[in-house]
């Protein structure tokens, strides 16, 4: 049976559309449950993120399939008919390998789809739905991953501003297990920057906002301190790195605060990293000797430069997956012939066992075992080459001599 892929993505339809047709994980085990129960599938994989919603089915069909989407979801199948994309065979298979590695992803290169990936086969995995070539299919596309990972920097540099930020912290500092980072404000962005801050090691967070209950909320995540706004001065002085993200209109860190703050630390230098529009740090603070800033601007062109890295990366990603691809595929197609060797050599088998049972038979009853050998030879060889010399007969026939060709050849004799 062939390989398919049916979706939608981030490229096909709106948030509004992915959102319908998204599988919380409560209706996981419904969807594969009913999605495996066709007679048409012998097994799939659901992939649901905020970006997708694919299918990877081992089945004949994809008309049933496209038709249960739609009932399964209750959604206008108008709608979403024109926003689904299809793959098959080595298509399918490239698709699988581009999505695993990133390369498919609203942000180019973003390792978090692979873990997605995973946890999407386990799931199928666990509820028995995924097995024989879309099982190899999978364990595959986590290999040729692993392989782009190694062989390439496509997730090796910072595409958003907050992990931006961290990276060129980590960078400056080298390791962030010691330093103490003082981040300002509490929303989305600085709980991102937090994330990332953690994942390097970093375990003395403090947070400062206008609002202590947002602050407390997000500090207590990574087990961090919690200060109003008011108490930054005093602060600065323990802080070696300072992020800003807030939605104020004026500054909230200036010049004087941060050069009496390098006084009592003695010059030790401090990072700021401003990603805040409008600003939250002085321009003028950049004046300082020991003051390191960067703003939005700054991280946007590291951003760029980044991305465009990441493109070229891509270049040689893209090359893996075509050799990976075509080698997976010239796998399936020697499981065909498997399957057609193991075929012909038990229908050979059952003929040989008919016939010498016969012949045995034979013997018990006195028969001459001159005769009966003569017998069993000539039978046999009669059983074997009837079918083969019953194509050669119809390709003559029909004038298909590349058939016949074919045939000739895989008896062993030479070409017309």
């Amino acid at each position: 049976m062939p390989l398919l892929t049916i979706g939608i993505n981030h490229n096909t339809a709106s948030v509004e559309l992915r959102e319908k047709v998204a599988f919380s994980p409560d209706k996981m085990s419904d969807a594969l449950q009913q999605l495996n129960s066709m007679s048409e599938v012998k097994g799939s994989v659901i992939l649901s993120t905020c970006n997708r919603t694919e299918l990877y089915i081992d089945a004949s069909s994809t008309n049933n399939i496209v038709d249960w989407l739609i009932d399964f979801h209750q959604v206008n199948g108008d709608d979403l008919k024109p926003s689904l994309y299809y793959y098959s065979d080595e298509e399918a298979i490239q698709h699988l390998m581009r999505v695993s590695c990133g390369l498919d992803s609203l942000v180019l290169g973003e390792p978090q789809i692979l873990g997605q990936v995973k946890q999407a086969y386990a799931n199928a995995k666990e509820y028995g739905a995924v097995k024989g070539n879309l099982d190899k299919l999978f364990q595959k596309a986590f290999s040729v991953a692993k392989r782009v990972r190694t062989e390439t920097d496509i997730g090796g540099n910072a595409v958003s501003v907050a992990y931006a930020a961290c990276t060129l912290a980590k960078h400056i500092f080298e390791s962030l297990e010691r330093s103490k980072v003082l981040l300002v404000g509490a929303g989305e962005t600085i709980e991102l920057v937090a994330k990332h801050l953690a994942d390097t090691g970093c375990h003395q967070m403090t947070v400062a906002n206008r609002t202590r209950e947002r602050a407390a909320g997000l500090a207590a995540q990574f087990d961090g301190q919690v200060i109003s706004l008011s108490e930054i001065p005093q602060t600065l002085v323990e802080t070696d790195i300072v992020i800003s993200s807030t939605a104020s209109p004026l500054p909230i860190i200036g010049k004087g605060m941060v050069e009496s703050a390098l006084k009592i630390r003695r010059h030790k230098p401090i990072l700021f990293i401003d990603i805040a529009v409008p600003r939250d740090i002085e321009s003028e603070v950049s004046e300082l000797s020991d003051a390191y800033l960067y703003t939005v601007d700054d991280l946007q062109s590291i951003i760029d430069q980044n991305i465009e890295q990441r493109r070229t990366e891509a270049i040689q990603a893209e090359k893996i997956i075509a050799v990976e691809s075509k080698e997976f595929k010239n796998w399936l197609r020697s499981r065909k012939a498997v399957e057609s060797i193991r075929d012909y050599r038990r229908a050979s088998d059952c003929a040989r066992r008919e016939l010498l049972a016969k012949s045995l038979q034979t013997l018990s009853m006195g028969g001459d075992p001159e005769k009966v050998l003569l017998e069993l030879s000539n039978k046999l060889t009669n059983k074997l080459i009837h079918l083969p010399t019953k194509a050669l007969q119809e390709a003559a026939e029909q004038g298909a001599l590349d058939d016949l060709a074919v045939i000739r050849k895989s008896l062993g004799l030479e070409d017309l």
